[in-house]
């Protein structure tokens, strides 16, 4: 936003929604400013202030402050504005057509890459996609767009907008204020607030979105219905399409992602929520410290003097603030009561993680607990989005190991947005916090487990260990031991290591858990040694002796390495069983407790006399 003081003389003040730093500079007053632009990076500023020509001065470190003018190339034209498309490429909208320019600064001239004669009444240029929209023919409802990319202007297909009415006379039927031009979910969109419906049995205003490609023709695509008339004012935030109607203050929200009606070519759509007024917004008292000690005054929301601009900025030109629109994701939890539906909205969202793991948590809670079938639909929508993201990951690793990325050099790994939530999260926020609380009925506890292990198979997503983990648990907890038997049986739990060792470690409240332990690593055809380091590194010391002697190898292992996990553990009573066991072994082996010094036990031996006393060695005996 440029306030420009007496033409510049007395001074122009630059501030942005991010800058910190405001930049202040001084100009001559050569007239009225019409237009006043940096350039992308502020190394430029363009400034118009006749009809005919703009003037440009240079803002690089070092470089003379010499203004430079360019006239428009074409005769009788009248400059209607310009575009920056880059930080040295520029373009220049007159009432006969457009002119590319190329800016030299170090030579304080332009030059002129291509130009298009055109009868133009109005353009808007969209800075995200790079795009200059024309509107041309007396009635202004044929729009030319033209796309720029470092240094060269490509013409789009031309397109109609239609009229709610043939027009009773030959003038401007199309203005500017009715359209904009945003990109909703990547893709670019001409948006027209069309003030009454071309069905004559339907009242109210609606927006029409076309949708514009690089390639092939404009195509219409949605209808957004308003219901109601008045004055409207868009913005698009967050892929979302935002309407503000001025008279009853309230702003709707449309999402075009989410099922509509779709009559053939067109989808109709509907608001997601209920409309809602933006939030009141404080305006600081400004003033000496004597007076700032008032409350803040609020501001006028929708008022006549309200600008917006694309994609998401309003000024409100009589109070002097500059805003962007930011849309509050945790009150629509409230407001969209159909949780499918809700997480359709939430998933397409920035900044949904947060707020997508607080409805799942809800909905396995009271007084918002949700039956098993929407708690299904919830998983599996989530699942969806975590698998495309994984596929994705998965063909960009094979592309990269294959040693194809070379050669595109245009492939990105994929980005994993908020809406991914994967099996941690799930396990962190969710399910581990659902299953501590112990509210629910624990048969509700396992159904929820169970049909989140079944979403992912659905998906084909390798379950993590740790919600197996999670439902064996809750199965013991409940004493539920046939129905673990069942699901181990039938392989609703898959085979994993860490599994295993929890079965071993439950050995002593539930007998059968060894040997299905076992069955289970032999499945895995795991070598011995290694599910001992596993059970060891778990401080399942007793489990893996009892293993070790389950297939015979107790004569053979290590004393220090059980000893070490024994002490580790902080059990004194573990690390006696496990002392007076090997202890017990040497006796076999060897005829004497003591242990060799090849084994390296001593420190062990000196903590064991510290807390049980030397008479508690055990004495060798003699037959």
């Amino acid at each position: 936003v440029f306030a420009v003081r007496s033409g510049g003389a007395t001074g122009v003040v630059v501030k942005g929604l991010e800058d910190r730093n405001p930049i202040s500079f001084r100009m001559e007053d050569k007239g009225e400013v019409k237009c006043i632009k940096f350039s992308l990076g502020n190394k430029i500023l363009a400034v118009q202030r006749t009809l005919k020509s703009v003037d440009f001065l240079n803002f690089i470190p070092d470089s003379p402050q010499l203004e430079y003018t360019q006239e428009c190339k074409t005769k009788n034209a009248n400059i209607l504005g310009f575009c920056w498309t880059s930080s040295t490429e520029i373009v220049f909208i007159t009432d006969q057509g457009i002119e590319f320019y190329q800016v030299l600064p170090e030579k304080r001239s332009l030059k002129l890459l291509k130009n298009q004669s055109i009868n133009v009444n109005w353009y808007m240029y969209c800075p995200e996609s790079s795009v200059i929209l024309l509107s041309t023919t007396v009635l202004g409802n044929v729009l030319q767009p033209f796309y720029f990319k470092s240094g060269t202007m490509s013409k789009l297909s031309k397109f109609e907008i239609e009229l709610p009415a043939a027009p009773k006379s030959s003038k401007l039927s199309l203005s500017e204020r009715d359209i904009a031009m945003a990109t909703i979910y990547g893709q670019l969109y001409v948006l027209y607030l069309r003030h009454h419906s071309r069905t004559s049995n339907s009242t109210g205003a609606e927006v029409v979105l076309y949708h514009l490609p690089r390639e092939g023709s404009c195509k219409k695509t949605h209808i957004l219905k308003l219901n109601t008339t008045g004055k409207f004012a868009l913005n698009v935030v967050d892929n979302l399409v935002v309407v503000h109607h001025q008279d009853t203050e309230t702003s709707v929200i449309f999402d075009i992602k989410l099922k509509g009606e779709f009559d053939g070519s067109t989808t109709i759509h509907q608001f997601v929520l209920p409309p809602r007024s933006i939030q009141p917004y404080q305006i600081p008292v400004a003033g000496p410290a004597s007076v700032t000690s008032q409350s803040p005054v609020s501001c006028k929301l929708y008022s006549s003097s309200w600008i917006v601009f694309q994609p998401d900025i309003i000024i409100s030109a009589s109070e002097g603030y500059l805003w962007s629109l930011q849309v509050k994701l945790e009150p629509v939890v409230n407001l969209l009561l159909d949780k499918g539906k809700l997480m359709d909205f939430l998933l397409q969202r920035r900044e949904c993680k947060i707020v997508i793991l607080s409805v799942c948590s809800q909905m396995l809670s009271e007084p918002e607990r949700g039956s098993l079938s929407v708690i299904a639909t919830v998983f599996d929508k989530l699942n969806h989005e975590y698998k495309k993201y994984l596929e994705a990951e998965q063909s960009y690793t094979m592309v990269v190991e294959a040693g194809l990325s070379r050669n595109n050099p245009l492939l990105k790994r994929p980005v994993r947005t908020q809406a991914v939530i994967d099996q941690s999260d799930m396990y962190t926020h969710v399910l581990s916090v659902f299953t501590e609380k112990k509210e629910a009925p624990h048969k509700f506890t396992i159904a929820v487990l169970m049909e989140y292990i079944r979403s992912l198979n659905q998906f084909q997503i390798a379950v993590q260990h740790y919600l197996y983990e999670l439902v064996i648990k809750t199965l013991v907890q409940h004493n539920l031991f046939y129905m673990l038997h069942q699901f181990l049986q039938y392989h609703v739990l898959s085979d994993s290591k860490p599994l295993a060792c929890l079965l071993l470690s439950l050995e002593s409240i539930y007998p059968p858990a060894h040997q299905l332990s076992l069955d289970m690593l032999k499945r895995l055809s795991t070598a011995n040694d290694e599910i001992v380091e596993v059970l060891l590194s778990k401080h399942q010391v007793l489990a893996a002796l009892r293993f070790i002697r389950g297939i015979g190898g107790h004569d053979s292992i290590s004393a220090r390495k059980f000893l070490d996990a024994a002490k580790q553990a902080e059990d004194d009573m573990l690390f006696y069983t496990i002392f007076r066991f090997f202890e017990q072994r040497n006796q076999r082996l060897r005829g004497n407790p003591s242990f060799t010094p090849g084994e390296h036990c001593e420190e062990h031996v000196t903590f064991f006399k510290q807390v049980f006393g030397e008479q508690a060695l055990m004495k060798p005996t003699t037959f």
